[in-house]
């Protein structure tokens, strides 16, 4: 679960690491009443929004030559003056995609004095089983060209688990970054405090873009990025208020109703897959043969018929699908269940779009004998190869 950046901000915070002060905004009243209660003489316009490159991002209607998405003013008029103009309007970035996202919110900021940019995230390194540090002294608006043209310039510290944080890792991470003096020394405080957050509140990931060094030689994090475990949520309801569900694609918010993992996407072909492993394939085979998956759709290896009938109405309820592929393989999942699951949603909602079904595992005889005595228009595969040949020709066809 992502979260907007003046929330991320609250959430450390409250571990005691040094954030600026700021107010966040819904209208240009409360914008202007932020900076007058922050004081000046700068102030920092944030748009909220679920992406990054907000500072290179574009306002619909606005010219190319308009100011992005992180304005810099300096009066309490000239906040107020920007709030009218970016609340209600769509921010394109380069993370958002061309349709971009409305901004509904902001944050409006004290000014910094600003001596340094440096980079420093957390994440979970599934390989090692722990948390890893990434940090580099190139930090700001342009790290993921750093990323690919100077991959040296970024350095990884692994924390152990059982350990934690360990005063080598701030020696490491002020080394890694070039600090001298106290910024060094706090360097290790801060880490210590980013880890500790990052650990009781189930984060999956925790990104500082940048990390700063003040005039006067402080450490300061001028932003922060932060998503939750969403399996780990039901124990953390305090941050489940955090949610802004219009940040989030409706499909994907009916899904998480069902606990069934789904990501839109911008293909025609609809998934309906068992397994994360095999849903990547079939994304895969599908563009092998020349057609895009219109989603990522994984109904689990317990998914009951209520669950199927649930998933195919996500899928069927995106209008840019022009067919529809179900690839399940039975080892938990029983594949007369997926039937029935399909034959129910078809009668509920109706097939308005091509659909073949590619079944293999437990009670595949029954599956596909459900399937053929069942009436409608459901083309059968004998492998996943047959599969999504016969589902692309079809949407070509159709």
């Amino acid at each position: 679960m992502n979260i907007h950046e003046h929330q991320g901000k609250d959430v450390l915070r409250g571990f005691g690491l040094p954030v600026p002060r700021g107010v966040a905004a819904f209208t240009p009243d409360e914008a202007e009443a932020g900076a007058r209660e922050l004081g000046g003489p700068v102030w920092v316009v944030k748009s909220q929004i679920h992406a990054g490159g907000r500072g290179k991002g574009r306002f619909e209607g606005l010219g190319e030559e308009a100011k992005g998405g992180v304005r810099v003013v300096k009066s309490v008029e000239d906040v107020r003056a920007n709030a009218e103009e970016m609340l209600g309007r769509t921010l394109v970035t380069i993370q958002t995609g061309p349709k971009g996202k409305q901004v509904n919110r902001l944050y409006v900021e004290e000014g910094a004095d600003i001596a340094r940019e440096l980079y420093l995230s957390m994440l979970v390194d599934r390989e090692t089983s722990r948390i890893a540090v990434v940090a580099s002294t190139e930090g700001g608006m342009n790290i993921e060209d750093v990323a690919h043209d100077t991959p040296e310039k970024i350095v990884t510290l692994q924390i152990d688990p059982v350990t934690g944080v360990m005063p080598h890792h701030g020696r490491a991470l002020a080394k890694a970054l070039k600090l001298e003096g106290a910024a060094a020394k706090q360097a290790g405080v801060i880490l210590a405090g980013l880890h500790r957050a990052f650990v009781e509140t189930d984060m999956a990931l925790l990104e500082v873009n940048p990390l700063i060094v003040t005039g006067g030689g402080e450490l300061v994090l001028l932003d922060a990025k932060v998503s939750f475990d969403t399996n780990a949520l039901h124990r953390r309801p305090e941050l489940l208020k955090l949610r802004d569900e219009s940040e989030e694609d409706d499909k994907e918010i009916e899904a998480s109703k069902y606990d069934l993992s789904y990501i839109a996407l911008d293909g025609e072909i609809g998934c309906m897959v068992n397994g994360a492993g095999l849903a990547m394939a079939t994304m895969d085979i599908i563009k092998l043969y020349g057609a895009e998956p219109a989603n990522f759709l994984d109904v689990g290896g317990g998914a009951s018929k209520e669950k199927v009938t649930a998933a195919f109405k996500i899928i069927t309820a995106d209008p840019a699908v022009k067919g529809i592929l179900v690839n399940i393989f039975g080892g938990i999942m029983r594949c007369d269940i997926i039937a029935e699951g399909v034959i129910a949603a078809v009668k509920e909602v109706g097939l308005q779009v091509p659909l073949v079904v590619r079944l293999e595992g437990t009670n595949v005889d029954l599956g596909k004998k459900i399937l053929n005595e069942s009436g409608l228009r459901i083309t059968s595969a004998d492998d996943l190869a047959d599969a999504a040949e016969k589902i692309v020709a079809a949407v070509r066809a159709a």
